[in-house]
């Protein structure tokens, strides 16, 4: 106790704000090192007696260093630290090692584990507290590297926003004017675009995608939705613009705008290589007619052959035309629409882009209200 009061009345050392968490199932082991830790207020210090309370905890208010004894009742320290780096959130949390195990095996075991350091009961006072300090001014500075490497990107990404934005700039003008030759659809691309983003939001949520759909892929198909109709450039107007029914062979010529805003966008990637909004617009805008049974066109893909923006697109552009009014029918009410769309599944659409849609039915309601829905075009 008198080196315990002889620490706390020692010269100040450089303040080093922190929380720590110390699990230990010993009551007088976790009133020591509060008593080490505490003075002077250097740390907040939460003390806790089981491995499960401890997690609770740091799940709701994470620390910044954790001092965990390895064996308790209920959870063994092994157990706790395992849990604590299979979580996204608390897996950064530096970890020591605080035991009387001693034995090469264990200290070799207990980094195998992800600990940052072992400490061996019984401990010098002074020891404990310069290891403690030692990793808490790692944990700020990784902590201060990472919140500058966030900016860095969110700068950079600022930019590749900035500089993409003003190269598809032109290609989004011609889609625009493709969109409004055909009886002025309104806000159709916009809201294309929308709930296309709403859509993969919720596909990197499933487990299969979580590592292929992130921002950027999210943020691509966003941007490159917008061209998927391009190709109706080349449609003529007695046919884009007819109010009846499309004879077989006008629905043949109309079917071509898939392939032909492709290449359309494929000689744009030829002076722009590096664009991959465009490139990803080629897929969409070549596959977004495909269905999962191979009956669609232009190529009869199948499958997860067609490509997942392209199949995401799909629903969402089915979505928009039914619920829009046309020269050639009439509005229909969401419910109903969702319930053509469901029909599909496995058919016309990939089943899985339709379960993510049907969880997210109400919200394509919510937003698409909340849009231009005044639509007479027609969307083949």
């Amino acid at each position: 106790m008198e080196a315990i009061e002889s620490l706390a009345a020692s010269p100040e050392r450089p303040a080093i704000r922190g929380s720590v968490m110390v699990v230990d199932d010993d009551p007088a082991s976790l009133k020591l090192m509060e008593k080490i830790l505490q003075p002077r207020s250097r740390y907040e210090v939460r003390s806790f007696s089981r491995g499960r309370m401890a997690l609770t905890a740091a799940s709701e208010r994470p620390p910044d260093l954790i001092l965990l004894d390895i064996k308790m009742p209920e959870m063994t320290g092994y157990e706790v630290c395992e849990r604590l780096k299979s979580s996204a959130q608390l897996s950064g949390i530096p970890v020591i090692f605080i035991s009387a195990l001693n034995a090469p095996e264990e200290r070799l075991r207990g980094f195998r584990f992800g600990v940052v350091d072992y400490v061996s009961k019984p401990f010098q006072f002074e020891e404990l507290q310069a290891r403690v300090d030692t990793h808490l001014r790692l944990r700020s500075l990784q902590q201060k590297s990472e919140k500058d490497n966030y900016f860095l990107q969110e700068m950079v990404q600022t930019q590749i926003k900035t500089i993409a934005g003003a190269r598809v700039e032109t290609v989004f003008a011609i889609a625009k004017l493709a969109e409004s030759r055909d009886d002025q659809t309104g806000r159709h691309l916009e809201r294309i675009q929308t709930l296309c983003r709403l859509m993969a939001v919720g596909f990197s949520e499933l487990t299969k995608y979580k590592t292929t759909v992130d921002s950027s892929w999210i943020r691509t198909l966003y941007y490159s939705s917008a061209l998927h109709d391009i190709g109706k450039v080349a449609i003529p107007d007695r046919i884009l613009l007819k109010p009846g029914p499309l004879t077989p062979e006008e629905f043949a010529i109309m079917k071509t705008h898939a392939a032909l805003g492709a290449q359309t966008l494929r000689t744009l990637h030829g002076r722009y290589p590096d664009n991959e909004l465009i490139e990803i617009g080629i897929e969409i805008a070549q596959s977004h007619h495909e269905r999962w049974d191979g009956t669609g066109y232009p190529d009869g893909l199948a499958g997860e052959v067609i490509p997942l923006r392209a199949r995401i697109l799909a629903v969402a552009d089915c979505y928009d035309a039914i619920r829009s009014r046309r020269c050639y029918k009439p509005a229909i009410p969401h419910d109903e629409t969702c319930a053509i769309i469901l029909q599909e599944s496995g058919k016309h659409f990939d089943p899985t882009v339709t379960a993510v849609f049907s969880e997210l039915a109400g919200t394509f309601q919510d937003m698409w209200r909340q849009m231009d829905m005044h639509s007479t075009c027609r969307q083949p």
